[in-house]
């Protein structure tokens, strides 16, 4: 759910191939757990650090006229005054290392998307001590199969199961105090598949070395497209260059609002607008072997009520009372028809629709590339501290 659709008119980006190379930069390992956590995981993660101190994330330090930032005194006392904001999203950004862990190894084909979907989410709920709108869960799991690149969640009686051949990405979130974790990866088991995946993760990690304060956003995606389309694919005997999705990109992050206003493009063309001390991003790359450019389609999972959304008066009964429902389970977070199930909401389709054709909540149906073509991707959630840039996902896995 962390993706932003722009329009056709913004979303240009070069079209030369360029020879393969790599360029991700080297990551800082993980701090490790105090105890050890259980398989499946069952231990919240704070249980796990008795000093209620969590592991930094991969730390990297600015570049040309903000390398004086490192060694700033002044700098670094604005972070100590801020460490236990840090600290905290550094938790919840631990609960998602450990349930994506978990999942990586849980996935396998065979599985419903039904069951890899609840397994995430029931790890994130134990994991985070789930606590209604304080802690919990930040959007519904994508789990976005092929040529579907984002916004695909399986709804009640979905019966999709996964396959070996299947180009898979999943991207979860977590939060506390309202504070979002966002990061996705891509998960495939036919190696015919590998350099396409790992050209997304290529891109991303060049989009978060790129990143920085006082960055023009357009120099991200600049950066991104230079890397990613420096590769190509062969799949069953054709060869295709991995090009950028040219419609989808990262986006500044804010308390309870998963997309704060700030686009990070992944094609060169984009604003001049900078990034700013103190702000969180999420760095979020798609590739594809298709035409690189995604419409909606297929049926509707994901739902978000409108961050700005004033009041609107409502006729029909059920839909104020489904919108009492939401503000008090999902308030502006994403949610899914899986999880008005799981509350108990009944014969909610018409109250939805109706909170959707006013503009109080907005639907995200799945974004498609053509079919027969493949997606992936990759994300991390970065935070530009004052003295460098803490890369809050970063694991051992990517």
């Amino acid at each position: 759910m962390s993706e932003t659709l722009v329009p056709e008119a913004q979303a240009t980006g070069a079209k030369k191939k360029k020879k393969k190379r790599k360029r991700r930069p080297v990551a800082q390992k993980v701090g490790g757990n105090a105890k050890e956590q259980t398989s499946p995981p069952s231990i919240p993660v704070e249980d796990l650090f008795p000093s209620k101190i969590y592991p930094v994330g991969e730390i990297q330090e600015y570049r040309d006229d903000n390398l004086w930032r490192t060694t700033s005194e002044e700098k670094r006392a604005n972070e100590r005054m801020h460490e236990d904001e840090y600290n905290t999203v550094r938790l919840a950004a631990e609960v998602h290392r450990q349930v994506r862990k978990d999942a990586q190894e849980f996935m396998q084909p065979g599985r419903t998307m039904v069951e890899i979907s609840e397994r995430i989410e029931n790890n994130v709920r134990q994991l985070i001590k789930a606590n209604g709108l304080d802690q919990g869960i930040a959007f519904p799991t994508g789990c976005s199969l092929n040529h579907v690149a984002a916004h695909y969640t399986p709804n009640a009686g979905d019966q999709t199961v996964l396959q070996y051949d299947d180009v898979c990405k999943i991207d979860f979130g977590t939060h506390i105090g309202g504070q979002i974790i966002d990061c996705a990866f891509t998960w495939h088991k036919n190696p015919k598949y590998d350099t396409l995946v790992e050209a997304v993760k290529d891109a991303t990690n060049t989009g978060i070395a790129t990143a920085g304060i006082d960055v023009r956003l357009c120099d991200v995606g600049e950066a991104v497209q230079e890397t990613m389309e420096s590769y190509e694919v062969e799949i069953d005997g054709t060869t295709y260059p991995v090009k950028p999705i040219r419609n989808l990109n990262g986006h500044s992050i804010g308390k309870y609002q998963i997309h704060a206003g700030k686009t990070v493009p992944i094609v060169k063309g984009g604003e001049a607008t900078k990034m700013e001390e103190g702000e969180f991003f999420a760095i979020e790359t798609f590739g594809s072997t298709g035409r690189a450019y995604v419409h909606e389609d297929m049926e509707c999972s994901h739902y978000m009520k409108n961050f700005n959304a004033g009041h609107v008066p409502l006729r029909m009964a059920r839909a104020k009372q489904l919108l009492n429902t939401i503000d008090k389970n999902f308030g502006t977070l994403a949610f899914c028809r899986r999880y008005l199930d799981r509350i108990g909401e009944q014969r909610y389709l018409m109250g939805l629709k109706n909170l959707v054709d006013v503009g109080i909540v907005d639907a995200y149906p799945p974004l498609v590339d053509s079919k027969g073509s493949y997606t992936a991707q990759f994300e991390h959630t970065i935070l530009l501290r004052p003295s460098c840039k803490e890369v809050l996902t970063r694991g051992d896995d990517y």
